[in-house]
């Protein structure tokens, strides 16, 4: 892809730095069902100085890591405290894909106090995902009771 139009953003859209921005489009590609919508490389046609997908109905921008602008992926910083959240219709599916396309189950997917079906995986580049599925409809009365009979079961009061 080359230069297009800026995609019609949400208010607050992700920009994740990669180190590998281009092997990261291919796998949210696979993983994601991504699709392309700009690519801008540098000079030497290979590094991403900026480039935006789309998945569902949701962008996410991306860039290769550019440590003299103080641009660092996660596998430099030795993890990330951010995870992206991703909602979709069968999380088992989608969950499995991307697993399979290489990334790494960091929780299982399993049905949720909250009402979702929910894992998380780390993809090839550092980044973490939240996979999730709604289950089940809740109150906010019933997802914390619900929360708070899971805490009770965690710390084994339960």
């Amino acid at each position: 892809m080359s230069h297009t139009p800026a995609p019609d953003l949400r208010s607050v859209t992700p920009h994740l730095i990669v180190e590998g921005a281009a092997d990261a489009i291919e796998y949210y590609k696979r993983a994601f069902g991504a699709v392309e919508i700009t690519r801008m490389p540098m000079q030497d046609g290979k590094t991403l100085m900026h480039a935006a997908i789309r998945i569902g109905d949701s962008f996410i921008m991306l860039a290769d890591a550019a440590p003299a602008w103080g641009a660092f992926g996660p596998k430099a910083l030795k993890g990330t405290p951010v995870v992206v959240h991703l909602k979709v219709p069968n999380v088992d599916e989608v969950f499995a894909r991307a697993v399979e396309a290489g990334g790494r189950v960091v929780m299982p997917v399993s049905d949720m106090f909250w009402g979702d079906r929910y894992g998380k995986l780390e993809d090839p580049f550092g980044h973490q995902w939240g996979i999730s599925s709604k289950i089940k409809e809740m109150s906010l009365e019933e997802m914390n009771a619900a929360g708070e009979s899971f805490l009770k079961q965690m710390s084994g009061e339960g």
